[in-house]
């Protein structure tokens, strides 16, 4: 059983960043490039796509890491790479629930001065929580590498 949650939880951790990466580092820069009524509804067609696996990932990661936790005296590193965890999480939800929301019916509305007020936001907090993902795998590597 401890393989099946270690696989899981970084499966689920692998879409997570590896996803914030991919659009940060690759599709932004390339969608900048489009003029504003293709980019943002590109925009929300793309995190339309990518926002469903986060929440399959979210109670993944929230439930073996927890499993994996209870099954010893989870040390400092646990601790650190759950605060960050959560603080990922709570990000996304705040990303979700607000700039992505506002984005859609900006888009939709083709006003593209707020589309890209909410577009700046989301990129910002991507990059945050991008660099607490690299975070918590350092963590989880080096812990685990001794």
């Amino acid at each position: 059983m401890p393989g099946i949650l270690l696989y899981v939880h970084l499966l689920a951790a692998v879409i997570w960043i590896g996803g914030m990466f991919f659009a940060y580092i690759a599709v932004r820069p390339a969608a900048a490039q489009l003029p504003p009524d293709l980019q943002f509804p590109f925009w929300v067609r793309v995190f339309g796509r990518f926002f469903p696996w986060v929440w399959v990932s979210f109670p993944a990661l929230l439930v073996t890491g927890s499993a994996m936790a209870s099954q010893g005296r989870p040390g400092p590193a646990v601790w650190l790479m759950a605060a960050a965890g959560i603080a990922m999480m709570s990000i996304f939800l705040h990303v979700y629930f607000a700039p992505y929301r506002r984005l859609r019916r900006a888009a939709a509305a083709a006003d593209w001065s707020l589309a890209g007020k909410q577009l700046r936001q989301i990129r910002r907090l991507a990059g945050i929580s991008t660099v607490l993902g690299f975070l918590v795998l350092a963590l989880g590597i080096f812990s685990f590498a001794g």
